[in-house]
């Protein structure tokens, strides 16, 4: 059993959370024959040395940095948002699951995409944990006091062999976007899924092709959510608890009205761009007679059969034209990939109506959409320790090739491969990746960038 810390602050949510990766008997490892172990099959590279975790989430709290309507979030008020929560979150989560910082056996922090100040102010958090909550090199540190060779206790020379005998806490890099994948992944049990990622810094359609998630579509200009929350901001619509969470609920309304009108519909290829379209409904609010700024003296906007319409209307017709867009490119992803399933991760995707349109298109093909609720498809601490833990739990280089020596893999091209596989995933000498002084955060990390090492 093992448990992470994770920070998640990429944005203006900071997010904490605790969860524990619990390992059962695998009983497929070691097959056996009329109740005899037989000996293991050689396994291919691909094939993880480590069976499934089942997760057990320990605390998932949260704390969103909330800006006036009709307002976007500054970096530099969000990073200072994040500093003044983060110890107590750290604290609230300790209790809340009746933990110690000596549980506690890796910190996990988004290393990026996101804004660069938040992603520092996290990372600033994480590295101090590290180095406060630092653990003994040998398992026989710890005692207060050492008996000398005249028999006294010598509690000074045992200070100063605990300071130099001691190390921070692994600090686990994590990349944002792979933390929603796999945190998507464990929550709806998908095994191979395409991916849709939706949130408001990324728009992407993904599938795993080993050892990378790779990228069939995307976005070429702003993300589906940033031009969702750009809109609220045009039509002033409240932040809190989320400008996409209200324009859901007001395209609700507005699908009950039934006003329509078109806008552009930009798909080119795999790709899509929300920037032209973003533009064309700004124009389309200016028309509206609710809003205070119109020109009296310009029509009154309406729709095609001459209905005036109001905010709720072009809400509803914003999202059902961006989600079109999106289950198109799936679609076609789906069919490239041969999957039979979707899975929708990021903010966007806990949208309701973005996952039922996805699920009629899923189901027209034979197959079934997966998603979570917000606890998970927001922004949030749990994703991120749950995939550091996972990559925590990718055994040093040396530990790697003993357990392919084991199970039957003995000649140097196979081993030579588990190598390169490891170093990848935990750097050139093993396990030093994970340092307080290897720690970087960047605000461009490509999803595709991060090579897989848990996943067959």
């Amino acid at each position: 059993m093992t448990i992470a810390l994770g920070l998640e602050g990429s944005a203006n949510k900071l997010g904490i959370g605790l969860i524990e990766h619990i390992y059962l008997p695998n009983p497929t490892a070691h097959p056996t024959v009329n109740g005899h172990s037989s000996s293991p099959a050689p396994i291919p590279f691909s094939t993880p040395t480590r069976p499934i975790p089942k997760i057990r989430i320990l605390a998932n709290l949260r704390h969103t940095y909330v800006s006036p309507p009709g307002t976007g979030f500054l970096p530099k008020d969000t990073a200072i948002h994040h500093r003044r929560w983060v110890v107590r979150l750290v604290k609230w989560a300790l209790h809340q699951s009746g933990l110690t910082p000596k549980d506690v056996d890796c910190i996990a922090y988004t290393k990026g995409p996101g804004m660069g100040a938040c992603l520092q102010s996290v990372a600033l958090a994480a590295r101090t944990m590290a180095l406060l909550w630092d653990v003994p090199l040998h398992e026989d540190e710890g005692t207060n006091g050492v008996s000398s060779a005249n028999g006294a206790s010598s509690k000074r020379e045992t200070h100063h062999t605990s300071h130099a005998e001691r190390a921070p806490k692994p600090l686990i890099p994590v990349n944002h976007c792979i933390a929603h994948i796999e945190m998507g992944r464990a929550i709806t049990k998908a095994l191979n899924p395409t991916i849709l990622y939706v949130s408001g810094g990324n728009t992407q359609v993904l599938a795993y092709s080993p050892p990378r998630y790779a990228v069939f579509g995307e976005t070429l200009d702003i993300a589906i959510g940033n031009c969702l929350d750009r809109f609220a901001r045009t039509l002033r619509i409240s932040n809190d608890p989320a400008p996409g969470y209200n324009i859901e609920m007001l395209a609700r309304e507005g699908r009950k009205r039934g006003r329509w009108l078109d806008l552009p519909y930009v798909v080119k290829g795999m790709d899509c761009s929300f920037s032209g379209i973003l533009a064309a409904v700004d124009v389309l609010a200016a028309q509206l007679e609710e809003n205070p700024d119109r020109n009296t003296k310009a029509p009154v906007l309406k729709d095609v059969d001459s209905k005036v319409v109001n905010s709720a209307d072009l809400c509803y017709i914003l999202q059902e034209t961006l989600y079109a867009m999106l289950v198109e490119i799936t679609e076609r992803a789906m069919a490239h990939a041969g999957a039979d399933s979707v899975l929708c991760v990021g903010g966007v995707g806990c949208n309701e109506r973005l996952q039922e349109m996805m699920g009629l298109m899923a189901r027209d093909r034979g197959g079934k959409v997966f998603g979570t609720d917000e606890r998970f498809c927001i922004d949030n601490g749990i994703m991120i320790a749950h995939a550091g833990l996972l990559a925590f739990e990718t055994a040093p280089i040396q530990e790697r090739v003993q357990e392919v020596k084991v199970q039957g893999l003995e000649s140097e091209g196979e081993i030579e491969l588990l190598k390169q596989k490891a170093k990848l995933q935990l750097g050139v000498e093993g396990r030093a990746g994970w340092g307080v002084e290897s720690s970087q955060c960047t605000q461009r990390f490509r999803t595709d960038d991060v090579v897989v090492t848990w996943r067959d």
